[in-house]
């Protein structure tokens, strides 16, 4: 494979590869296994017709554009990782020559890191944020512990708050039965606002077995458009009520978490939320710091951009989605939202992200900044530590793909504590 650069305007370039006449060759091969079960040839079983008889009949281009769906990408990947460019959008391919036994021949146009013209970055005034914990914090974040190692009895009175309900219910609206409001056997903690305002609370003093009716308005912003601002009635039976047992705070409840006395255990909870503030301070001076940094600077974004990060947002979602068990078609179906609306809501999400990266970058060429093989092999420790794995096994699979995106990242994190080591706090 061989690539060719050529710079275009407004921060584009156009890279001209030629991939060997044998890899084409080889993804034609690929595409006819592929493809050939689909085709039938008279006189010849379904998928059993040679590729030059296939070619004879359809043409001999029948099976190029699989090829070179096939090939284009990965070669692309290739050059990606070998020109020096920083390439930051996704690329518009175009095929120039392609014919079985001469080199295939495609163009990628992508844009690049457009230039920054940068203003004050070193001591940029920001509010000092407050580290100092109180006797409260220690006492809130206690009293959350307790609650999480609560358990719940089953109990033979009338609800009360803080109880958890086992709850079958069907709502109506103008005494017609609406789409979703039906449940059997929920679990409800009264008090947790699960349900929509004014719902749980009048649940409190309703025995098992009984018929309740609650008496609720949706909200005038509910995200179910025909549901909003409306009267409803919900039929309720409770099932079943656990009450909460919270544990005791003693020496016996310190000695479970691990210390000897609940003394120690407070040291340490107020010592871990010391160390919790003064990092939730440190990023709060960050993003000020960085934010009136990209303010200070000056640049001119291509649009392609801005739309390959909107569509890395989306894509990201789309994954997180698929690891809840839930497909992006039936979130779109049960929220409403298309994909142009989707991409509309991402859009300043990624016009923040893109623009603090640039100024970042643009920090680090301007204080000469470079990543040593200490700060890699700092950042495999950290990502071994991250994901449970050896650190030389996280070396090999980072080094397989190349350094080229990891130093990147590197170079913006060294950009962002440099900026945040220089801020001043008033």
């Amino acid at each position: 494979m061989s690539v060719s650069v050529e710079k275009l305007e407004g921060s584009k370039v156009k890279l001209t590869i030629e991939v060997a006449a044998e890899e084409f060759d080889k993804a034609l091969v690929k595409a006819y296994n592929k493809e050939k079960g689909k085709i039938s040839i008279p006189g010849f079983r379904k998928g059993k017709a040679p590729k030059n008889v296939i070619e004879k009949m359809y043409g001999k281009e029948v099976f190029y554009n699989d090829a070179l769906d096939e090939l284009i990408p990965d070669e692309y990947e290739k050059a990606y990782d070998e020109v020096e460019e920083d390439i930051m959008s996704s690329p518009q391919f175009e095929v120039v020559q392609a014919e079985e036994g001469k080199p295939v021949i495609f163009t990628a146009t992508v844009c690049v890191r457009p230039e920054v013209t940068l203003g004050d970055y070193k001591g940029i005034e920001i509010a000092k944020v407050d580290t100092v914990v109180t006797d409260e914090d220690v006492e809130k974040k206690i009293n959350s512990e307790l609650d999480k190692d609560a358990r719940f009895e089953k109990v033979e009175r009338p609800v009360q708050n803080g109880d958890r309900i086992k709850l079958d219910f069907e709502g109506f609206v103008d005494g017609v039965p609406f789409e979703g409001g039906k449940g059997t056997n929920h679990l409800l903690t009264i008090g947790s606002g699960q349900f929509i305002p004014g719902f749980e609370e009048q649940l409190v003093g309703a025995e098992i077995g009984a018929d309740v009716e609650v008496n609720v308005s949706f909200p005038e912003d509910y995200h179910e458009e025909s549901l909003a601002g409306k009267a409803s009635v919900f039929k309720c039976k409770v099932g079943e009520i656990e009450e909460k047992i919270v544990p005791a705070l003693d020496d016996d409840y310190a000695a479970d978490k691990g210390f000897e006395n609940i003394k120690d255990y407070k040291d340490s909870v107020r010592s871990d939320l010391e160390v919790d503030k003064l990092n939730e301070a440190r990023g709060k001076k960050q993003d000020e710091a960085i934010a009136k940094v990209v303010e200070n600077a000056k640049m001119d974004v291509p649009e392609e951009i801005f739309e390959t990060e909107q569509k890395l947002i989306i894509r990201d979602y789309q994954q997180r989605l698929s690891m809840q068990g839930l497909s992006w078609d039936s979130y779109v179906k049960y929220t409403g939202l298309t994909l142009d609306r989707m991409m509309e809501q991402v859009r300043p999400q990624a016009e923040d992200r893109i623009k603090s990266r640039l100024v970042l970058q643009a920090v680090a060429d301007a204080e000469g900044m470079t990543v040593t093989d200490e700060d890699r092999q700092k950042e495999y420790e950290s990502m071994a530590e991250a994901y449970q794995l050896e650190v030389d096994k996280v070396r090999e699979m980072l080094e397989a793909k190349g350094l080229k995106e990891m130093d990147k990242d590197l170079l913006v994190k060294k950009a962002m504590d440099f900026i945040t080591d220089n801020a001043k706090e008033v």
